[in-house]
């Protein structure tokens, strides 16, 4: 809405700029486009236009024009609601905050959860990969950002209207999985999460560790593992019996830890099925001269076209690559469900992987492979360094979300909180995943990050239980005004008494919301909402501390703040929505 009232006052200045610019020379002249931006002090207004090249155009000071400008739009029956004013070479205009206030109100009340959605991508149709765990090994804090990330920018981009399907590529062959497979064959004595009353995800990843300081002892223990690899693929019963068994274990475990945390997902693919098909491409490929064979038997593809060396699609024994599986999976999602465009996030590391991957499919002839995206995102180290998985120094997932709502609920707890909440247990795990998710958006995903729970699960600072418990304290408010000021709530909002400048700052915060929603989607940036719903709850809460609500000077000044805390709260709704923090009438 913010946005609609800047390009009215844009517009209107740009026509006046080019009425004068034709009295001025004597023709119509081709203006550029106006620049709009905000002013450094609230007292010089809301928005700024810089004249400096139309002034120089027109061989008048900025000043001048500005004045004249000024005087013009001011005569203008017809004009939209505010002040101008001259700020030296720039031209500002004051919103009539009233105004927006009152059609914010109005917009508010009739769309609620649906206020700072949009259509602008209504004729897309989005494929988001994201998750795509191993199932050597359980879920880990680099996974729980990459779900964070993936469940967020499928619901933003829904926000923006695209029609989105959620899938998840299971990563169950290869190397990696047949050493937690020969450690088990190796050590396991039989072992089942049954027996050892271990999660499913946790055993096998134990597996995994277990080889890797195996292989340090013995040098054997890596042919070893390839060879199983070889027989896996060659349909050894024995090999084969023993990967289902395993993959089943790590399934179900990973599936309790997405119903823990709120991933959901509309489709799954398994690498197991996929390899296969790319396999078969890639031959295809060979066949058409788009790849070629090397002496040992191996199938390479030339990468010289953009600016690379070579990579090997198909080892000299035959078996596959990761790039022979997200080949064929690429191509079967499209079959599936034909998409404007496939989002894969994945971690920064694999940015090569992606552009060769891209090309392969380009190559074969794919034309939708330019509609391809790699949302790339930074590593998540710990305040004591990089985590590792063979060398079992990761941050477990599970671990992670059931200390983060130990956390909570002490903190509940410390402050005698109990009674105020439906369900102590529920209340402490939202408070957990809105801490988890908020610090893992609220980096602009390209940047690595460092995870600190202690900091993430704080009621104070940049946090999510900080907006939670903002979204209840004002919950808590209206609760009370619902039951107590029925007189009141018979009056109507006068949108003119809200003048304090901190009302006019949160007034213009709820107007911007939809603009950050579109920004959010464009750039696939859920950080940009994080941001967003931090200054309007500081905004707020300075506000609200500064001047009393219920107890303000008179009824209908109760009626019109009441009134704004409303609007202020649906957005909050509507923005955790977004960002993966639950929403909670009390805390």
């Amino acid at each position: 809405m913010l946005n609609a009232v800047r390009e009215i006052w844009k517009t209107l200045i740009e026509e006046q700029l080019a009425l004068y610019a034709k009295e001025v020379l004597g023709q119509d002249v081709q203006m550029p486009p106006l620049a709009v931006q905000t002013p450094p002090k609230p007292e010089l207004g809301d928005l700024a236009f810089p004249l400096f090249t139309y002034a120089k155009m027109l061989r008048t000071a900025p000043p001048m024009l500005a004045t004249e400008l000024k005087g013009r739009i001011e005569k203008l029956a017809d004009r939209p609601l505010g002040d101008l004013l001259v700020a030296g070479p720039y031209l500002n205009v004051r919103i009539d905050m009233s105004a927006l206030a009152t059609s914010l109100s109005h917009c508010i009340a009739e769309q609620k959860h649906l206020y700072g959605t949009n259509e602008s991508m209504a004729d897309k149709r989005v494929t988001i990969e994201f998750s795509c765990p191993n199932t050597n090994k359980p879920l880990h804090l680099g996974h729980m950002r990459n779900d964070s990330l993936g469940e967020s920018v499928a619901a933003v981009l829904k926000a923006n209207g695209a029609t989105v399907r959620k899938v998840n590529l299971i990563n169950n062959r290869g190397v990696h999985i047949c050493k937690s497979m020969l450690a088990y064959q190796k050590f396991g004595n039989g072992e089942t999460p049954q027996s050892s009353g271990i999660k499913g995800d946790h055993l096998v990843g134990k597996y995994y560790v277990m080889f890797a300081k195996w292989a340090k002892d013995d040098p054997s223990a890596e042919d070893q593992a390839q060879e199983m690899l070889r027989q896996w693929e060659a349909g050894d019963e024995q090999v084969i019996e023993l990967w289902k068994l395993m993959n089943g274990w790590t399934l179900d475990g990973l599936q309790e830890s997405y119903e823990k945390m709120g991933i959901s997902f509309d489709a799954y693919y398994y690498e197991s099925e996929t390899y296969k098909y790319g396999k078969d491409e890639i031959l295809k490929g060979l066949e058409q001269g788009v790849f070629y064979r090397e002496e040992d038997g191996s199938v390479w593809v030339d990468l010289e076209p953009i600016k690379l060396d070579k990579k090997v699609l198909l080892r000299k024994d035959g078996t596959s690559l990761y790039m022979t599986q997200d080949v064929g999976t690429a191509i079967m999602r499209h079959k599936d469900w034909p998409f404007d465009s496939l989002i894969y996030v994945v971690a920064s590391e694999q940015q090569y992987h992606f552009r060769v991957l891209f090309y392969v499919l380009e190559k074969l002839g794919y034309e939708w492979a330019s509609d391809l995206h790699h949302l790339s995102y930074g590593m998540v180290n710990l305040p004591d360094g990089k985590m590792k998985s063979r060398e079992g120094t990761v941050v477990d997932a599970d671990e992670l979300v059931d200390t983060l709502t130990s956390l909570a609920r002490k903190e509940i707890e410390a402050k005698e909180r109990e009674a105020l909440v439906d369900d102590v247990d529920k209340t402490s795990q939202s408070i957990a995943l809105g801490a988890l998710n908020y610090y893992l958006l609220q980096v602009t995903p390209t940047k690595d990050m460092i995870f600190n729970p202690a900091e993430s699960i704080s009621f104070n600072g940049n946090t999510g239980p900080y907006l939670q418990y903002m979204g209840a304290r004002i919950s808590s408010m209206l609760r009370k005004y619902e039951l107590e000021y029925a007189e009141i709530q018979k009056l109507g909002f006068d949108s003119s008494l809200l003048t304090l400048s901190d009302e006019r700052e949160i007034i213009k915060q709820i107007a911007l919301y939809p603009e950050v929603v579109q920004k959010a989607g464009s750039s696939y940036d859920p950080s940009l909402l994080c941001t967003y719903l931090y200054d309007l709850s500081k905004l707020f809460s300075r506000w609200y501390h500064d001047n009393p609500v219920l107890k303000a000077a008179s009824p209908v000044l109760v009626r019109s703040r009441i009134e704004l805390a409303t609007m202020v709260l649906q957005v909050l709704k509507n923005a955790f929505g977004l960002v993966g923090i639950p929403f909670l009438a009390s805390m």
